[in-house]
């Protein structure tokens, strides 16, 4: 009998992270069905995707409630497809908002629920853990320290590392990027990562070319390379750079591949999420910024538990790059740390070094480990062919 496997994915980090799961199922499951929301990785997998997986892509709470009545109809809808035609499982990867609820109803009706990818209960929202536990049968977590959080509350875990650690070499290889790109061996090259998302590039757009701006005025020679997602984020940059009046800068637009602007560049400027690890994973010195609403803010500053929002900083347990949200995200203070972070080549080869440690205690074969879970969740073994059996 097939085995049919729903999922939910909110943008495109768990586009990658769940397109690499697929992949890992599909080949001990040769026959498995996947369908639900997910994005264009995901479909090149032979997912069937219900709905884009861009329209779960929120920012912030004045964005999450300003979208409230369209994302809960997409809830209410698929759920009343999932439940007339119920999956073997059911994968939430990410977006806890939307699929907390989602995994709730599902597991209250028999369907056994996999979250993949921790919810940040860890930086903040610790209460969430119990409505974790009623919504989900297991946990896949992404980092070392995760786990223990689930266990003392009673929830099944695995730790399963992060695929991106798996996929990147621990020492990328800049100067041959650079040929690749058509850039110069010597000129200094800045990868300018505003967010994947809509909302992000409203708040950070501007910031990040102004930025660019101030450090071409004392590195003349700088490059700057800017990977953008969709077509929409590109047109929202490009309309950017006209209202900077910045079409003399040496900005280069890629159509994605962000780490191949990563690998090129000397140091990265990069907006909050998963690029940060990318950008750490790839041994590339990094300044993070971040804006949100002043009322998505306040909110998360008021249930904060750490005093760092980047992933670096957060599996280091310290400041290893500099952090600069809200109004301290200004195009001066963004341009004198990278500056600086250009300059001071000691500093540098020590931010490498912490990365090197991140990235072994990250490599764990995460797509194997997570398709044995969800495997062992659909109570099915592997045989000495590599096959899923009952």
């Amino acid at each position: 009998m097939t085995v049919r496997i729903a999922m939910v994915v909110g943008e495109a980090s768990g586009d990658q992270l769940a397109s690499h799961l697929i992949s890992a199922i599909r080949a001990r499951l040769p026959d498995v069905e996947f369908f639900g929301i997910g994005g264009p990785k995901m479909v090149g997998q032979g997912f069937a995707d219900w709905f884009p997986s861009e329209t779960l892509a929120v920012m912030g709470f004045s964005d999450a409630l300003k979208r409230y009545r369209e994302l809960s109809g997409i809830r209410n809808t698929l759920k009343k497809r999932l439940l007339a035609a119920p999956p073997d499982i059911f994968i939430g990867v990410d977006a806890p908002d939307f699929n907390l609820d989602l995994e709730a109803d599902l597991k209250a009706r028999g369907i056994p629920t996999i979250h993949y990818v921790s919810p940040s209960i860890w930086a903040w929202r610790g209460g969430r853990i119990k409505k974790i536990r009623r919504a989900v049968s297991h946990i896949l977590a992404l980092f070392p320290f995760e786990p223990a959080i689930y266990e003392q509350a009673g929830v099944p875990v695995t730790y399963v590392g992060h695929p991106l650690a798996d996929q990147l070499p621990m020492s990328p290889d800049r100067n041959g990027m650079r040929e690749r790109l058509g850039l110069p061996a010597t000129a200094p090259v800045f990868a300018l990562l505003p967010g994947s998302r809509q909302g992000e590039l409203r708040f950070l757009a501007d910031v990040f070319i102004q930025t660019a701006g101030l450090i071409r005025e004392q590195l003349p020679d700088a490059r700057f390379l800017v990977p953008l997602t969709t077509r929409e984020t590109r047109l929202m940059f490009e309309e950017a750079l006209y209202r900077c009046n910045a079409h003399d800068l040496p900005i280069k637009l890629l159509f994605g591949h962000a780490q191949d602007a990563m690998t090129a560049a000397d140091c990265v400027l990069v907006a909050s999420g998963t690029a940060t690890l990318e950008a750490a994973l790839l041994k590339r010195p990094m300044v993070i910024a971040y804006k949100l609403s002043p009322f998505s803010h306040f909110l998360m500053k008021r249930m904060g538990y750490l005093p760092y929002v980047g992933l670096p900083n957060i599996l280091a347990s310290r400041f290893v790059v500099p952090e600069f949200i809200q109004k301290e995200a200004t195009p001066e203070k963004l341009a004198e740390a990278l500056l600086f972070q250009y300059a001071d080549k000691e500093g540098r080869a020590e931010i490498v070094a912490e990365f090197e440690k991140i990235h072994l205690a990250l490599q764990q074969n995460t797509a194997e480990r997570a398709a044995s879970a969800v495997l062992s969740c659909l109570h099915l073994q592997t045989s000495s062919d590599g096959l899923a059996v009952a």
